[in-house]
């Protein structure tokens, strides 16, 4: 279901990734797409225009003051059909004012998980490559859901990379 996978939690002097008591904290890549207005871009999810980022392949990003970033998952998924997942943000990044977006992986999907940094501080904020920034939280069902999100073939099924959005 994840790959790589860690059997146990490691923290020596990093921020913590692998098996938690009741999920898995995941690693973010070091391929990040930082927001930048230098083209002065309207935001639009159903139009998003890619020059709104400067891409960055780093150990460290830095997102600027009032700004997000997005990365990926070092971990590939893959949710069996009677599977939920729920990511959520790391509290060592949200007591630094860094928030990760709370999103779904359906039953059935798979792929890296692109996630969404906030950095709601006026200051500039640090996030770690390779270093755990999210938690994974599994619900199994009782039993296998209708439509999965491969039978619905959801737009970011098997998405590799820092994936933006689509329509």
């Amino acid at each position: 279901m994840i790959e790589p996978f860690t059997e146990c939690q490691k923290r020596d002097g990093i921020i913590s990734y692998g098996v938690s008591s009741y999920g898995y904290d995941a690693r973010v890549a070091p391929e990040f797409k930082i927001f930048t207005n230098v083209n002065s871009a309207v935001v639009d999810p159903k139009n998003f225009a890619e020059d709104s980022f400067v891409e960055r392949n780093t150990d460290v990003c830095i997102i600027p003051p009032n700004s997000f970033a997005l990365g990926r998952t070092v971990e590939y998924f893959r949710i069996p059909r009677d599977v939920l997942v729920i990511c959520l943000g790391k509290s060592t990044y949200a007591r630094c004012g860094i928030i990760v977006n709370v999103t779904p992986l359906e039953p059935e999907w798979e792929g890296h998980v692109t996630l969404e940094f906030s950095n709601t501080t006026p200051l500039p904020a640090k996030i770690y490559a390779n270093e755990g920034v999210c938690q994974f939280l599994f619900f199994k069902a009782d039993r296998e859901c209708e439509v999965s999100y491969k039978d619905r073939s959801g737009k970011y099924m098997g998405q590799k990379g820092v994936t933006l959005p689509r329509l």
